[in-house]
């Protein structure tokens, strides 16, 4: 209820400045901030421009928008989204409100909203935006009486969100609220331990308990003997090769089979030339991707993004489709650590390389962001790049998880 009200005139929190939502994944703190928010600036303002800024305008529209317009035209407010000019017209009564849309994926983002003059913006998943798109948004804030509206989910304790705000929340003048998925009244309890589920280690206590912590230890410390499986009977339904390709490293190809909605991991190459002392080519390679491969109809080859030379080589060849991997290290991890623990994706055991490196594969020692060791990570890399790539529309039903958090 404070997230709800706390701008209102006999709220003791009303000569904020803005507010700071964290705390677990499903706690609803998203879409009470969203209402919140459109019910302050109609409450305060007529005719003005805010902004809602998300990861991506895909991301916002999806996780916020289509949340919460259904709820605000049982309200009674009537709204209309400008896909064109990614704007959000909202109107009660003889009030009328503009909110656009932006995102801020990288540095870059923060030249979209220069120029404008706003009396509000709300930033969904504020941790995952650089620091100078948030500040650019900030600055646009030049309306009397304008406040700032922020949620996300914990990261790292030394990311500049929870030095700069949540640890100066007093300085900064701003409301800080912590959710738990208790406080989402329409997750059963069954649900509620889906998600617990879900997690492990640095997650666990990321995304269930919502808390700031370092990441340290096994990156996958639930990966011991009981969660790898035997080889199922072939045929399977579809079948994949994942790729992470090295010339002094190691390289590492899986090769996927689905069956029953579950993806396995039935076979395995790696070849590490430090061991043996000789560097492979790419043709080499090549050849023992087709032999993983065998006479299996191969839907696609899930390649490293820097591996543009045997990418290039897979494609002359004519053989395989090459699909250039999604090379987000910390999201990947977390998709992957999910699609292991709800058994979308299942590692057999003959596959020696993969459970050796599971049973290293572990967290670097960095005081200011999450960082995996650059070890023993070539089987999980490709890993990895199997759940979190992107293809055509037309194969999107060989996806493992969306790459969206």
């Amino acid at each position: 209820m404070i997230a709800l009200t706390w701008w209102c005139k006999r709220s003791k929190h009303c000569d904020k400045d803005g507010i700071i939502c964290d705390g677990a994944v499903r706690s609803g703190k998203t879409i009470c901030m969203g209402l919140s928010y459109v019910l302050w600036a109609f409450y305060r303002f007529k005719d003005m421009n805010f902004a809602i800024c998300g990861k991506t305008i895909r991301n916002v529209k999806r996780n916020l928008v289509f949340e919460i317009v259904p709820v605000l035209k049982q309200m009674g407010f009537m709204c209309e989204l400008n896909h064109t000019e990614n704007c959000l017209n909202i109107t009660l009564g003889s009030k009328h409100n503009k909110f656009y849309l932006f995102g801020g994926k990288d540095e870059s983002s923060a030249s979209l909203i220069q120029g404008m003059t706003l009396a509000g913006v709300l930033f969904d998943e504020a941790a995952l935006m650089p620091r100078s798109f948030v500040e650019q948004a900030l600055a646009r804030c030049s309306v009397e009486g304008a406040k700032y509206w922020f949620n996300c989910n914990p990261e790292h304790p030394g990311h500049w969100f929870f030095t700069e705000w949540i640890s100066k929340t007093k300085a900064r003048k701003v409301l800080y609220l912590h959710f738990t998925m208790k406080d989402n009244p329409s997750l059963s309890k069954e649900i509620i331990a889906r998600y617990k589920n879900m997690f492990s280690g640095t997650f666990y206590k990321r995304f269930v308990e919502g808390k700031w912590v370092k990441s340290e230890g096994l990156i996958y410390p639930f990966m011991n003997e009981n969660m790898f499986y035997d080889v199922p009977e072939e045929p399977f339904e579809a079948y994949i090769v994942s790729v992470d390709y090295g010339t002094v490293n190691p390289t590492s190809m899986g090769l996927w089979g689905k069956k029953e909605n579950t993806w396995y991991r039935i076979d395995e190459y790696y070849y590490s030339s430090r061991d043996t002392g000789m560097q492979r080519t790419d043709e080499e390679h090549y050849e023992a991707l087709r032999r993983l491969a065998g006479n299996r109809k191969i839907s696609y080859v899930v390649v490293d993004p820097s591996a543009a030379s045997f990418i290039t080589l897979i494609k002359r060849k004519g053989e395989f489709k090459a699909a250039a991997a999604v090379n987000n290290v910390i999201n990947g991890i977390r998709l992957t650590s999910s699609a292991l623990k709800e058994g979308k994706i299942r590692i057999c055991r003959n596959c020696s390389a993969a459970i050796k490196e599971f049973s290293l594969y572990s967290w670097a020692d960095d005081n200011s962001k999450d960082l995996p060791l650059k070890e023993n990570d070539h089987a999980m890399d490709e890993i990895r790049y199997f759940v979190t790539s992107k293809r055509d529309a037309e194969d999107r039903r060989l996806r493992v998880f969306s790459v969206a958090r």
